[in-house]
């Protein structure tokens, strides 16, 4: 345990590091990475996946020094990736960086709800396909699964902080190597079955009956959707927070980068290439919908997808819940809101407690609740969050961990290592940019068709 600097004891060690960063990477989004490589080609799509996971590990390398300031040792904490921005760049830049990362967090958590009723929805269809044949029509309604998921969601918001959810990421990255693995099987025993390796070399092969607007529309999206699906800085320093030390943290968070995007690149490039070499140019949005065969087997990945998404909702709404409650302690410190209760049930287990703020109890379970109504409002709002992904790839990921980095280091304008960062920084600019062009057509393209209430299956 360690209690330096501020007084607080943080328990969090490599293994939970780990599995915090793997959960906050990996999203059911993995399961479309099949379609984004067939949006692009071999050549292109594998390069994509090889240089992001790069990129994302050479940034990370780099916020994981701007968590103690002036020293990446023996400095000063920073608590948040905003503590961060506000310590080494100025407060002017805090205000669209908070905006911007607490946005793409709670936007994820009504992702997340909406994604774990269309896998509940799957299921449920999967039972009819068992009955009626793959070719019945089955209809599900996805609202009562929202407002199951947002129950569950509210008890567990109650964990004091991220470091309390350890137990959550353990189990939602071990559920994520599990429907991951399935996807994988199950494609290579595809590939097996027909005996030959599909796809095409070329992006603008990637389809002979789709328009080649469409055709670049799809390949801007794709391109985007694989540069920030191996992103967490939003989390990364947040993560950072909670590890004990010696050794020091950054060093320990270095590890967990190179262990957690290592990891994720593997089954990335496995699962996006297999699922692609099986499909080719018709890859499904989620390649579990693929296979009909093997239904059972299908069935405990999307079982899996659920359990997953449960702890993942928490890893990214504990910054928020923490980011609140922190400014209302210090607004109104005296507040009875912010006064611990502690209630003993020795009935149910000896010297079990619950320990809990008025703060904590009301407005999490509000926040949950807001949440939830709004997925539910919005069922569409997976395409926005493509948005928002995209949009904040090149600040949150990118550029502002370079700046912060080129503070902190003191390097020097005119460099050679200066013009390196900038020329990197550019090209994440231009992803980001034809990423955001893309996620705008397939959000227009969607919200011709979607409805309010209604999830589109």
């Amino acid at each position: 345990m360690d209690a330096r600097d501020d007084g607080r004891i943080r328990t969090g060690s490599m293994l939970s590091g780990t599995a915090h960063a793997f959960t906050a990477i990996v999203g059911s989004g993995i399961l479309a990475l099949p379609w984004s490589v067939a949006q692009l080609g071999w050549i292109l799509g594998l390069i994509i996946l090889v240089a992001f996971a790069a990129i994302t590990y050479y940034t990370a390398l780099l916020l994981s020094d701007c968590y103690r300031t002036p020293d990446p040792i023996n400095g000063s904490r920073n608590y948040t990736y905003m503590d961060a921005v506000r310590a080494l760049l100025g407060p002017k830049n805090v205000v669209v960086c908070g905006i911007m990362q607490y946005s793409l967090l709670w936007g994820t958590m009504i992702g997340y709800t909406i994604t774990t009723a269309i896998s509940v929805a799957n299921l449920k269809r999967s039972t009819c396909y068992h009955k009626k044949g793959e070719n019945a029509k089955c209809h599900v309604s996805g609202n009562l699964y929202m407002l199951t998921y947002g129950a569950i969601e509210t008890i567990l918001s109650q964990c004091p902080n991220l470091e309390k959810a350890t137990f959550l990421s353990i189990i939602a990255a071990v559920t994520s190597l599990v429907y991951s693995s399935i996807a994988l099987c199950l494609s290579i025993a595809k590939i097996f079955s027909h005996r030959k390796i599909k796809g095409n070399l070329m992006v603008m092969k990637a389809g002979v009956d789709v328009a080649s607007s469409k055709k670049i529309w799809h390949a801007f999206q794709a391109l985007g959707n694989i540069a920030f699906a191996y992103t967490y800085s939003m989390m990364l320093l947040e993560i950072q927070d909670t590890l004990k030390s010696p050794p020091p943290e950054n060093k320990v968070m270095k590890k967990v980068s190179l262990y957690a995007i290592g990891a994720t690149a593997l089954f990335y490039i496995s699962l996006g290439c297999m699922g692609y070499a099986a499909y080719g140019i018709e890859a499904p949005g989620n390649i579990l919908t693929g296979f009909y065969n093997v239904l059972w087997l299908v069935d405990i990945a999307n079982i899996a997808v659920i359990i997953h998404l449960i702890g993942a909702y928490q890893v990214f709404a504990q910054p928020i819940f923490a980011m609140h409650e922190k400014w209302l302690e210090s607004r109104w410190p005296t507040s009875s809101f912010n006064n611990i209760y502690t209630i003993r049930f020795p009935l149910i287990i000896k010297n079990f407690t619950v320990r809990f703020t008025l703060a904590r109890l009301l407005l999490r379970t509000a926040f949950v609740i807001f949440t939830t109504g709004v997925a539910m409002m919005f069922p569409f709002f997976n395409a926005i969050l493509g948005l928002l992904g995209s949009i904040s790839f090149w600040p949150l990921t990118v550029h502002l961990p370079l700046r912060m980095y080129i503070e902190q280091a003191k390097i020097k304008r005119g460099s050679l290592k200066w013009f390196m960062l900038q020329i990197l920084g550019l090209i994440c600019l231009v992803v980001t940019l034809v990423s955001a062009i893309g996620s705008i057509a397939d959000i227009s393209d969607i919200l011709k068709h979607a409805k309010l209430l209604h999830i589109q299956l």
